[in-house]
């Protein structure tokens, strides 16, 4: 299904923008886990829309109801279930786009996979509404991996054209980790935050949206990790980073920049640190080689489209009546989702760590059998 993560751990989300409830079902989670439910509501208020110009007017409290597989705060084993409530919807203004193609949007696309029988209002099962509960499976995951060691965080990168200083490829730690994820706006650089509201404001007054680049980096991930081809850890954290609606593209490491490098630039060169840990120099890698974690900080950029939704005239069809006409979308709408995605890409790597670390290894013995 295309909803579902189904590898070691198997997460299914499920709901629309202006279905009663939206939710997600956890699976193959092991019993035992400690659960902090005040740190998931935490976790789950940085995705949802602030009182603030860069943020849609909506309001949705996104308090969680887990119905299973938590009890006496610790997880079960069995299926755990979370449901989030829909509370502050306005139908009415998507009336329009029972025909009408938003450009940008999955509105076309949406009705001729399912033969015009999709929920068009708000997007649907295409809308971001669907990584409140990503971020709900997220924020779980994220806890496990605290007891694996392992840290997870993220910051805006640049956004409309202002850019924030780059995490230390070799040298970031957990601690400067959660010190930018805990920001109320997550730059490492604080000046650059009122530029990036700056940019947020013009594309806003001018009826506009604006888009940005994410930099996400896990550290204290265990080496060997993950497989090669089709399994490696970049293969399983992009498939679930692309089940954000916003983001378009993603690179790890250098990434593309490597495409203008030699190999002598490129090669991260190995070392023994002084703890016997084998090292690269640099990280042109991400921490993954071969689809499997090094050791070294595990980082990636991804690429955040501007809000489709913008209040300009556009052109568009009539994809029903088969005729061209225009389109000016009205509604509650971010001008900028960017910092809203932070969380849900740090909800998105712990979901592809954690399930990495839930593959089952054999051991030496059991691979001589």
């Amino acid at each position: 299904m295309s909803s579902v993560i189904d590898q070691n751990i198997k997460v299914s989300i499920f709901g629309e923008s202006h279905s009663p409830q939206i939710g997600v079902v956890m699976d193959n989670l092991p019993a035992g886990l400690p659960i902090d439910m005040d740190r998931v509501l935490a976790f789950m208020a940085r995705r949802a829309p602030q009182a603030a110009s860069y943020s849609t007017a909506r309001r949705e409290a996104d308090v969680p109801q887990v119905v299973s597989g938590l009890f006496e705060g610790h997880t079960t084993g069995t299926p755990l279930c979370a449901l989030i409530a829909n509370t502050d919807t306005r139908s009415k203004d998507y009336e329009e786009m029972r025909a009408k193609a938003r450009p940008g949007h999955a509105d076309f696309t949406g009705f001729l996979r399912y033969h015009g029988q999709n929920d068009y209002r708000g997007g649907g099962h295409f809308s971001g509404r669907l990584t409140a509960p990503l971020c709900f499976a997220g924020a779980v995951a994220l806890q496990a991996l605290e007891g694996l060691g392992v840290t997870v965080g993220a910051h805006i990168l640049s956004l409309g054209g202002v850019w924030d200083n780059a995490f230390d490829p070799v040298d970031i730690s957990a601690k400067e980790l959660r010190a930018v994820s805990g920001a109320e706006f997550p730059v490492t650089v604080s000046p650059v935050k009122l530029k990036m509201l700056e940019a947020v404001e013009e594309a806003r007054k001018d009826k506009n949206s604006l888009g940005g680049t994410i930099e996400c980096c896990a550290v204290g991930v265990r080496p060997g990790l993950g497989s090669p081809m089709f399994d490696g850890l970049e293969n399983v954290i992009s498939r679930i980073v692309f089940g954000i609606p916003a983001v378009k593209g993603i690179e790890f490491g250098s990434g593309f920049d490597c495409a203008g490098m030699t190999g002598r630039e490129h090669n991260d060169p190995f070392y023994m640190d002084e703890n016997g840990m084998v090292k690269t120099k640099t990280n042109n890698h991400g921490g993954i080689l071969g689809g499997i974690s090094s050791g070294m900080p595990l980082i990636f950029r991804v690429a955040v489209k501007p809000t489709p939704s913008i209040a300009s005239e556009q052109d568009t069809v009539d994809f029903v009546g088969g005729k061209d006409e225009k389109i000016a979308i009205t509604g509650r709408h971010d001008p900028c989702v960017v910092p809203r995605a932070v969380p849900c890409v740090e909800a998105a790597l712990a979901l592809g760590l954690l399930d990495a670390y839930l593959a089952p290894r054999p051991t030496l013995e059991e691979e001589r059998r």
